[in-house]
């Protein structure tokens, strides 16, 4: 039932997590670091000790300062990139459905595609049939909000409907864990918010879990059942940060004077790390 990374060639096994917690973890992360060696410079580590559980149905995000890890951990749970060392175990429960699908701050959607048929592709590549596709295509348009564009090509199309077509992408495929890389990070203050406040009903809806990497504090409070705080570079969760509000949430959400006190108190445990950070890129 799951699907495990084991770069080092040890055998899977528990994470050291009790049984109750093990049936409930949908990605087990332990001990993992990633190393890069840019052309002719010494080996840079980007991430050191990494140990994090997502339960199932969870949305959790990481957030942290710039160059911290937060999508470099994201591309290894996703399988893009290989871990020097440690372990990942993804629990894979239905297996016809997909695992993972990603959503990057970049649209990653191809020009030469109409809507429908970007939104179409993984459904393509997993055989499903045309008809049922073509079904499943249009809900997810819909749902959207890009009904009415099938048909059109994303040189057409503003920022937002792209990324909404990336999301759409996503979606249609109905994976298990949803992995999304700062997806509303390029669009306006608006859409961001309708977006973020469709993520949460969609999410609930579906129960996916989803691992949200994003640099914006007040968008994590939003939507997270709990936070990381990554370290600056090498990344480390630092600390697993509960978020009390209940569901559902809607952007006034950000008024409440909890949820204002939790934002400063955030911020202000990242502030050395930022600081640190921004001392290192110059």
């Amino acid at each position: 039932m799951s699907d495990t990374q084991t770069p080092s060639g040890g055998p899977p096994d528990s994470f050291g997590l009790s049984p109750a917690q093990e049936r409930d973890a949908k990605i087990d992360i332990e001990n993992l670091a990633y190393r890069y060696q840019p052309r002719r410079r010494a080996e840079v580590a980007a991430l050191e000790g990494v140990d994090l559980v997502v339960r199932r149905g969870e949305f959790i995000s990481v957030v942290g300062p710039s160059g911290c890890g937060k999508s470099t951990l994201l591309r290894v749970i996703a399988g893009l990139q290989k871990p020097t060392t440690g372990q990942i175990r993804l629990l894979h429960e239905d297996r016809e459905r997909p695992l993972v699908a990603p959503v990057f701050q970049e649209y990653s959607i191809f020009p030469w595609r109409t809507v429908e048929d970007n939104v179409r592709l993984g459904l393509d590549a997993a055989g499903v049939n045309r008809n049922e596709a073509n079904s499943r295509v249009q809900k997810w348009v819909d749902r959207v909000g890009l009904a009415g564009f099938e048909k059109a090509y994303p040189g057409n199309l503003s920022g937002g409907m792209k990324q909404r077509v990336a999301l759409a992408r996503a979606f249609v495929v109905e994976p298990e864990i949803l992995l999304m890389d700062e997806p509303f990070a390029a669009l306006d203050a608006q859409l961001r918010k309708v977006l973020q406040e469709e993520l949460l009903s969609i999410v609930r809806e579906h129960q996916y879990t989803v691992f949200f990497v994003t640099h914006n504090l007040d968008e994590a409070l939003l939507l997270s059942d709990r936070i990381a705080l990554m370290s600056a570079r090498p990344g480390r969760i630092r600390e697993l940060i509960d978020v009390p509000f209940e569901h559902p949430r809607k952007p006034e959400l950000r008024q409440d004077r909890q949820f204002v006190r939790m934002e400063e108190d955030l911020w202000s445990r990242l502030r050395g790390d930022v600081t640190v950070a921004a001392g290192g890129a110059q």
